[in-house]
C-alpha cells in the first residue's frame, strides 16, 4: 500500500467540499495493465472510488465520534468493478452490453456515434432517418451505415435528436475554457421557525445505516451510486414508471442491496404513496433530463422549500447550462461529443472509447461521495444540499486535470474481486463492490430484487 499524494484525489476531494487533511487518509495499492487507455482513466477511476471511500469512512467516523478509518483501495478492486456489466453472467449467460445499431458509423463528412439499446430509442433513430426496421439486425445496420454515409454527422445529430433518438457526431476535444465543474454544491439551510426537524443518525457500524434513499434513477451512473449508498447500510428504494420498463441485465448489475417499486406519479393514489416515502427520506438522487420531473412537483427547489434539511443529487449527461442541458444522453454519447471518442481514436482515424464506461461509473461514485459528504454535514447542522453533477463535467475533468500516476504492482487479475450469488434472476456471477476502508463490508447484503417487485415502504 502506498499513501497517496495523488493529485485527481485530491482535486475529487477539494470538489466535493472534504476537508484536507483527510485525504491523506486514502492508499491504494497498485495493479498493472489496469484499463489502458490513452487518457489518465485509471487515475480516474481509483480517484473516484478513493473519494467515495473516503467519504463514507469520514461519515462512520462523525455517527460513531471514532477517529476516520484508513482508506485501502485496490486497484484490481476497481478496475473490476468499472466494467462490472461485462463480468456480469446470469446463470452462465453473458449478457449484451451494446446493440446492433449502436456505436461509430461513418457519415459524409465524419464519424456518427448512435445509441439505440432500448426498442424505443431504436425505434426513434430508425424512424427519424427513414429506414426501415427489418427484423434482421445485420440488414438493418447495414441500412443505417448506408444512409449515415449520405448525411453529414451535425444533420444526423440534429434529425435524430428532434425525433427523440439518440446519435451525435463525434467531435475533438473541447479547449480547456469550455470545461465544466466537477460536482456543484448548493447549501440549504435550515434556519428561521421553518425548520424541519431532522432524523439524526447514531452511531453504526455502516456508514449510511438508517438513511432513506429514493432512487429515481436508470441506467449506470445513478444505479451505481445508489447501489454504493446501499453496500453503506442506506435503505434504498428504487421507484420506476410502470411503463418504462428496465433492462433486465442492466438491473441485475446495479440493482444490488436495493429494493424496487413501481408507481405512476400521475395517478393520485400512487402520488400519494410517493408523497409520504419522500416525507421521511433523508436523500432523493435523481438522473432524469434537467426539468423532466419538475412536473410531479419534484423540481429540486420545489422540495428542499418543502424539506429544508432534504438532500437531493441530482445527475444528467450534458451539464446544467447550455444548449444541451436538457438533451437525453448516455457514457458513450458524451464520450463522442466531448472529444474523448478523438482522443482514442485509432491510427486510421476510426474513433476510439474507453477500456470502461468510466463516466458512468465515475460519476456513479462521485455521486455516492458527494450524498456521503452532505450527510456528514448534515449531522452538525441539519442542514439539507442541493447535489448536480454530470457525465459532461467527468468527461471534462479527464481531458483537461488529470495526470497520469505512477504505474505500481503487480499484474492485475479480476478474479478476487468476483462473486457469485443466488437471486430472483438466477445465479449471478458479479463484480464485488471497490468501495473500502477498515472495516468495510466486502459485498451486499442482499441481490438485486425483481424490477418492479417490491412493496413501496421503508423498511
Amino acid at each position: 500500500m502506498r499513501h497517496t499524494d495523488d493529485k485527481a484525489t485530491a482535486q475529487a476531494w477539494a470538489a466535493l467540499g472534504g476537508p484536507a487533511g483527510l485525504v491523506e487518509r486514502v492508499s491504494y495499492e497498485g495493479a498493472r495493465g489496469v484499463l489502458p487507455a490513452r487518457l489518465p482513466v485509471r487515475e480516474l477511476a481509483r480517484a473516484t472510488v478513493g473519494v467515495c471511500s473516503l467519504a463514507a469512512a469520514e461519515l462512520l467516523a462523525v455517527r460513531g465520534t471514532r477517529p476516520v478509518p484508513a482508506v485501502r483501495v485496490h486497484e484490481g478492486a476497481v478496475a473490476t468493478a468499472f466494467v462490472s456489466e461485462r463480468h456480469l453472467r446470469v446463470d452462465g449467460r453473458i449478457p449484451v452490453s451494446f446493440a446492433p445499431l449502436s456505436g461509430f458509423r461513418r457519415a459524409a463528412d465524419g464519424w456518427v456515434r448512435t445509441h439505440a439499446n432500448y426498442p424505443h430509442h431504436r425505434a426513434r433513430l430508425l424512424g427519424a432517418l427513414g429506414i426501415p426496421d427489418t427484423g434482421d439486425d445485420r440488414a438493418t445496420a447495414e441500412l443505417l451505415s448506408d444512409e449515415l454515409a449520405t448525411r453529414s454527422a451535425r444533420s444526423v445529430q440534429e434529425t435524430v435528436y428532434a425525433a427523440g433518438g439518440l446519435a451525435v457526431a463525434v467531435a475533438p476535444p473541447r479547449p480547456t475554457s469550455a470545461a465544466l465543474p466537477l460536482v456543484e454544491t448548493r447549501l440549504v439551510g435550515q434556519s428561521g421557525p421553518r425548520a424541519v426537524p431532522v432524523r439524526p443518525l447514531p452511531a453504526s457500524s455502516l456508514p449510511a445505516s438508517g438513511v432513506r434513499v429514493l432512487d429515481l434513477t436508470r441506467v449506470i451512473a445513478g444505479p451505481v451510486a445508489t447501489r454504493t449508498l446501499a453496500l453503506l447500510g442506506a435503505d434504498v428504494l428504487r421507484v420506476d414508471p410502470p411503463w418504462l420498463p428496465e433492462d433486465r441485465d442492466s438491473h441485475a448489475d446495479t440493482g444490488f442491496g436495493k429494493r424496487s417499486t413501481l408507481l405512476d406519479l400521475s395517478a393520485p393514489g400512487d402520488r400519494a404513496v410517493f408523497e409520504d416515502l419522500l416525507d421521511s427520506a433523508d436523500v432523493v438522487v435523481m438522473g432524469y433530463r434537467p426539468g423532466a420531473l419538475d412536473r410531479y412537483g419534484l423540481a429540486p427547489d420545489a422540495l428542499l422549500e418543502r424539506r429544508p434539511g432534504l438532500i437531493v443529487a441530482q445527475l444528467c449527461a450534458w451539464g446544467w447550462s447550455g444548449p444541451w442541458a436538457s438533451r437525453r444522453g448516455f457514457d458513450s454519447l458524451v464520450q463522442a461529443a466531448s472529444g474523448i471518442a478523438a482522443a482514442e481514436a485509432s491510427a486510421d482515424g476510426t474513433p476510439g472509447a474507453l477500456p470502461a464506461q468510466a463516466l458512468d461509473h465515475g460519476t456513479g461514485y462521485l455521486l455516492a461521495a458527494a450524498v456521503l459528504r452532505a450527510l456528514t454535514d448534515r449531522q452538525a447542522t441539519g442542514d439539507g444540499r442541493h447535489l448536480r453533477l454530470s457525465l459532461a463535467g467527468t468527461a471534462s475533468w479527464l481531458l483537461h486535470d488529470i495526470l497520469p500516476a505512477p504505474i505500481e504492482g503487480g499484474l492485475h487479475a479480476s478474479r478476487p474481486w468476483r462473486a457469485r450469488t443466488t437471486s430472483p434472476y438466477g445465479i449471478l456471477d458479479h463484480a464485488l463492490p471497490p468501495v473500502h476502508y477498515d472495516g468495510a463490508p466486502r459485498n451486499w447484503d442482499r441481490p438485486p430484487a425483481e424490477w418492479g417487485s417490491d412493496r413501496p415502504v421503508w423498511t
